[in-house]
Formats: structure tokens, sequence, C-alpha cells
């Protein structure tokens, strides 16, 4: 990673917040500067810990040199931030992506980058004409495991994929809960699995899917077929109907080998089982998503590299997928991409 040191923002205290500010501290080129929400704000220099999908996040101590926000106007105005990390409610992203890149500031947006394809389509157009960066925080093209999927499909270091599925399920969320305009299970949750199946496939010729909605009619389970028409056979399926607890697998079958990851088995989540040999356990690395997303956003940033591993594209196209997801549970049809 370059020496320069970043200057960064949070905005959005709660669990995923946290878990960014978490992350930044571990990183010697990141200066944390300045952090901002409406409703919470460290107490003499201490941010209280929520309660996350994968784990709980105790309480972190910031100092009493960061600056505290209650206004996103107000902490775009602060000349010192280089670059704003929003983790607030999805409906705020599109309006505060815009800003933040208007103001001069990088910008790591939590996913979805925006509550629907019209308004993600506005952002692109912002970031093209902006010299900063922008990169939606699409976790699961970092996390241990699945990246080293990305690695094995493309090389076709086992043939070809001949099908695959993904499966993340949760209870629901104490925002979902709420009513707040969070998307549902489909972009709160779901989304993470449509964008990794694009990551790993290309964009799906069409989507079919079957779900529950809620009285709202956002979409809290979903199961969901993806065409491929020269490709494998791909669904996935993503809920908030689970009791309680979290869990996130996948299994893709290639034409030698089938791959498997189940968090539920801890450090021993990812196994490979090829024809002739006993399944074996791919050791994983000591760390998640999160922070190697940052990680990587922050050294682009230090080297003046757009990243590429994950693009304002990327983002949009997701959102794009989803709703035509959220159109066929809707319909009962398939839906044409």
């Amino acid at each position: 990673m370059a020496a320069k040191k970043i200057n960064i923002a949070v905005a959005g205290l709660g669990f995923m917040g946290v878990t960014h500010l978490r992350t930044y501290q571990k990183i010697p080129q990141v200066r944390i500067v300045a952090v901002c929400d409406n409703l919470r704000l460290p107490v003499n220099g201490v941010l209280g810990g929520v309660n996350g999908n994968i784990q709980a996040s105790a309480a972190i101590r910031l100092g009493a040199q960061v600056k505290l926000y209650r206004e996103f106007p107000e902490l775009l105005a602060d000349r010192a931030v280089e670059l704003v990390d929003i983790c607030t409610p999805t409906a705020l992203h599109s309006a505060q992506v815009i800003a933040a890149l208007q103001a001069g500031k990088h910008v790591l947006c939590e996913k979805p980058l925006a509550e629907n394809f019209a308004d993600a389509r506005k952002i692109l157009k912002i970031a093209a004409a902006s010299e900063k960066f922008l990169m939606p925080a699409m976790c699961m093209r970092f996390w241990p495991g699945w990246s080293w999927l990305k690695k094995i499909v493309a090389e076709k270091t086992y043939g070809a994929v001949r099908a695959a599925n993904f499966r993340r399920v949760t209870a629901k969320p104490a925002w979902g809960k709420a009513g707040t305009h969070s998307g549902g299970a489909l972009l709160d949750l779901h989304i993470h699995d449509t964008d990794f199946v694009n990551f790993l496939f290309g964009r799906p010729a069409a989507v079919f899917s079957t779900g529950v909605t809620d009285a709202a009619g956002n979409v809290d389970h979903v199961v969901t077929q993806y065409f491929y028409p020269s490709g494998p056979a791909v669904h996935a399926e993503g809920s908030w109907l689970l009791p309680d607890g979290f869990n996130m697998s996948f299994a893709v079958h290639c034409e030698r080998a089938t791959i498997d990851f189940d968090l539920s088995r801890g450090r021993a989540a990812l196994r490979l089982h090829e024809a002739g040999k006993k399944p074996r356990t791919i050791k994983l690395k000591h760390t998640d998503g999160y922070g190697e997303e940052i990680r990587y956003f922050v050294d682009c940033v230090a080297r003046n590299q757009r990243p590429a591993v994950v693009t304002p594209e990327d983002g949009a196209t997701a959102l794009e997928i989803c709703a035509a997801e959220a159109k066929s549970v809707r319909t009962g049809a398939v839906v044409k991409l």
C-alpha cells in the first residue's frame, strides 16, 4: 500500500459504520478525522457498539480529535475530509453520494448504491464527470473464499462451471421491522449474491423469481433463477424469514470438482471436492470482506488508481437485476434484461 495518508470520515454510525471505523483504525495510511450521524455520536471519544449479521461490534475509542457532525452537509464542508464512507440508510445513499462527489470527495458507499436503478443511473453520470473515485461496497467480491472462487472460475481450474447456487438467510433486522426504506431482503441482503453472480458469470439474459412480500410490498424472501443461454444453471436464495441467526453458503459444480462454502463451519467453511479424492478444506485468511474492500479502496485512492474490482457500473447493474427480480416476484413472469 502506498504511504500517503488519507483523511477519512464515516457517515452513519450503525453496525456497518462501526465495522468500517474499526478497519480504518488498523490501516496506517488512514487518519479518521470526522464522523457524522444525526442520532448517535461518540461520547467522550467512545462510540458504542451495535449488533449485526456476522457478529456484534464492541465499542471503539476514536479519541477527542475526531470531529463530530450531525448534518451531512456540514461534514462535506470540512476541507480536511478527503474520503467519505457512506453507511447511512439506503434511502439517503443517492443524494449523499452525489453531494459528496460534487464536494470533491472520494466516496465508498455501502450497498445498495441507491434505492433504485433510475437513481443509480444519475449517480453514474456524476461519477463519470468527477475526478474523484466512487466504489460501491460490494463486500462479497472481497470475501475470503469468495474472491478465491472468482479466480478459480475465471481460470477454469476445474473446468467450466455447470451449475451454481447461493444462499443468504437471516432474521429480519431492526431497520426492516421499523419499516424503513431499505428495500427489504432483496436489496439489503440478496443483492450481495445477485452482484456476485454477475461478478462470476456476467449479466444474465433474464431472471425468474418467486418470493414473499411484506405489507408494504418489500420482497423479504426471494429465490431467483438467472438465465445464461450458453452458460451454467444458476440460482440464489435470500431471506429475512429465519427466526434468528445468519448464514451464507454456496455450491459451485465445475466439470472436475465441486466447491462449497458454508459459514456455519467456521474456519472450515470452504471445501473442495475433486473426483477420486477426499474432500479437503481450503484455508481462509483471518479477515473478512469489509476489511479487504476498505483496504483496497484506500490503496486505490492513495495510488490515484480508479478501482477496478468493483465499479459504479457494477453497483448499478446489481440494482437493475434486483429490480427485474422484484418484477418477476410480483408478476410471476420471466423478466428479460
